[in-house]
């Protein structure tokens, strides 16, 4: 592993790479639970986020859930 770039929401961020998106987002001080992600374009569901791979150039789009009205 060694740290590399990625583009989340349109920020560079560095980070240990390769990893998991659901290392990647812990890393970020996010709980997976509690985000919805998208990763190169694609909408990745939350059963993905320990399988899926982050590499350095990936970009990704992290929304956060709020809940309540």
């Amino acid at each position: 592993m060694s740290h590399a770039t990625v583009i989340a929401n349109g920020q560079s961020v560095v980070a240990e790479l390769p990893a998991t998106l659901e290392k990647f987002l812990v890393a970020q001080g996010l709980l997976p639970r509690s985000v919805v992600v998208e990763h190169n374009g694609e909408a990745v569901t939350p059963s993905e986020f320990a399988t899926r791979e982050v590499h350095a150039g990936d970009r990704l789009e992290i929304v956060r859930i709020v809940a309540g009205g």
